[in-house]
């Protein structure tokens, strides 16, 4: 009795302080992390913004995520609680095409090669995008008909008339 009655007030504890909405990062997203900063008796708002190296322990209340971004020519690396009430906002500046779930590989690198190729997003992931940021205003594409369903981007070309002397 007495262990069914702390696993309620466990989960009673972690509700309240996970938060509500909380973006989808992954390893690779280029992130802006608006953190609350205490000096002394003042209170400001600081900015951090570079990729997410890593993701751990999931959406519960230990979740944490890695940001990494070079400053004066030295890297710097953050670790946050994903649903630390320090955490103002999180913005998601960019989605980044990675096949790793640990970049730890970009330590060593600096500039060019440092680089992550941004994630193309599809007309339904920019549908969804678009609900959850509602940031964005976003020109919707109309799907090309291949026959398998899935959604292709459409290319505009712009055509330039020749003007007459």
């Amino acid at each position: 009795m007495e262990g069914s009655n702390s696993q309620t007030l466990l989960d009673k504890v972690k509700n309240a302080v996970v938060k509500k909405r909380v973006p989808k990062l992954r390893a690779g997203d280029t992130v802006r992390v608006h953190v609350r900063i205490v000096e002394g008796s003042k209170e400001r708002i600081q900015v951090f913004e570079g990729i997410v190296l890593k993701r751990t322990g999931g959406t519960g209340p230990n979740a944490t995520f890695t940001v990494r971004k070079v400053s004066f020519n030295i890297g710097v690396e953050r670790t946050f609680f994903l649903h630390s009430p320090r955490i103002e906002k999180i913005e998601i500046v960019r989605h980044g095409h990675v096949r790793r779930a640990r970049l730890f590989y970009l330590r060593p690198l600096r500039g060019k090669a440092a680089r992550i190729r941004a994630k193309h997003l599809w007309e339904k992931d920019r549908e969804s995008e678009e609900e959850s940021a509602a940031t964005e205003s976003a020109e919707t594409i109309s799907p090309s008909g291949n026959g398998n369903g899935a959604s292709q981007p459409v290319m505009m070309e712009e055509t330039a008339t020749p003007s007459e002397p």
